[in-house]
């Protein structure tokens, strides 16, 4: 076991889940503001799991999934652009229960949990389709198109699965006001996704003929 790899992934794990805990409940003044349990919970636990299960099948995959360094210039603005609408909507939604501005009823709260969980899944089976799979827009050694599975209905199923993961967030902790905040991040990943197929069709042989098959990026007939 690479002890260097797993106490990098540990140290990521716990410093988000303390960085989402500020983010959640000192605005909300309470730990009894149980929506915000209720993300921590269905984000984390699985995590723990998929790293867990990364970490004995596959541990390069891990290390790229940990790797957040962009080396494209245009990319490190997406990325702090991303990592301010996840700051404004997490406190928002901690201010919103505590203020009562506006409150999903339970319900919705619960299918928001369940759409949450089925995108997770979704996410599982892309990273078990893709082992190229990495936080960076960059071609690998190596690399080859994949077009099998998820990849013949969209060319960004990744993509697909973490923007219905992170529409869901703000609904689970019963904040339609951080959902409009969150929406912001759509625009953002559209111009992700436009820079990484101009990496990807520069320098991936054969990636021009995948887009001329699979037409859509993350959402078939739509986009």
């Amino acid at each position: 076991m690479d002890k260097g790899l797993l106490t990098q992934a540990l140290a990521k794990f716990f410093l988000g889940v303390i960085v989402m805990g500020i983010l959640l409940f000192l605005p909300a003044g309470s730990f009894r503001y149980w929506q915000g349990w209720l993300l921590m919970g269905i984000l984390f636990v699985p995590m723990f799991a998929a790293g867990l299960v990364m970490m004995g099948k596959n541990p390069e995959l891990l290390r790229k999934r940990l790797n957040a360094k962009e080396k494209e210039a245009e990319q490190r603005t997406v990325v702090k652009l991303s990592g301010l609408i996840f700051l404004i909507a997490f406190v928002v939604a901690g201010l919103n229960w505590r203020f009562g501005w506006w409150i999903l009823p339970n319900w919705a709260v619960w299918a928001a949990a369940g759409l949450f969980l089925g995108a997770y899944l979704l996410y599982a089976e892309v990273l078990r389709e893709n082992t190229y799979l990495s936080r960076t827009i960059e071609v690998q050694e190596n690399q080859k198109v994949i077009d099998t599975g998820l990849y013949g209905i969209v060319r960004h199923p990744m993509y697909m699965a973490t923007t219905i993961l992170f529409l869901a967030m703000p609904l689970v902790l019963a904040s339609p006001i951080s959902f409009i905040v969150m929406s912001g991040y759509i625009p953002v990943i559209a111009k992700r996704i436009k820079n990484e197929e101009k990496v990807l069709e520069e320098g991936l042989d054969g990636y021009a003929e995948y887009k001329e098959k699979v037409k859509y990026r993350i959402l078939p007939l739509v986009w």
